[in-house]
């Protein structure tokens, strides 16, 4: 009986736009990881326009990863050795991903996710409209995490 050397196949990550999913998955990851940490290093903000299916929102949900200091989702990645693990940033995220063109419903939308990062930071803006919430919520997740916040934006062409 002999036994291959050959790795067990890994599944293909069709559909998914989720690192922690995909690498606690068992799914193939081409590692992106080091190009994430450059983007980080050269600048501050930008403005990625790609092809559709092209690995944006995985591109923006590893910036999210990496901001937030989730180490264990780049072991054996490039991101491992070149990232500052000590420091977490809060993490603003906002998809418009199967949004609307209504405008009355698309700033009910935005509200619904300015209210989810709040939940999620820990924090209670206390403007109501869509400009000053947004920008409270900046502010506030700033103080109370003490880091910058990272404002991270996906499907930005939905609406």
């Amino acid at each position: 009986m002999t036994t291959s050397s050959t790795p067990p196949r890994l599944k293909l990550p069709l559909g998914l736009q989720n690192l922690r999913e995909i690498r606690e998955g068992g799914h193939y990851y081409v590692d992106k990881s080091g190009m994430a940490v450059d983007l980080v290093e050269a600048g501050k903000y930008y403005f990625l326009s790609r092809p559709r299916r092209f690995g944006k929102s995985l591109l923006i949900d590893t910036l999210k990863e990496l901001f937030e200091g989730n180490q264990a989702l780049f072991t054996g990645l490039a991101a491992e050795s070149r990232w500052d693990w000590s420091t977490r940033h809060p993490v603003i995220r906002i998809s418009f991903a199967g949004s609307v063109s209504d405008p009355a419903r698309l700033e009910e939308r935005i509200h619904e996710l300015i209210d989810e990062n709040e939940r999620r930071l820990g924090v209670q803006c206390s403007y109501r409209s869509v400009t000053g919430r947004f920008t409270e919520l900046i502010r506030l997740a700033h103080e109370r995490h003490g880091a910058p916040a990272v404002v991270l934006i996906d499907e930005y062409d939905k609406p």
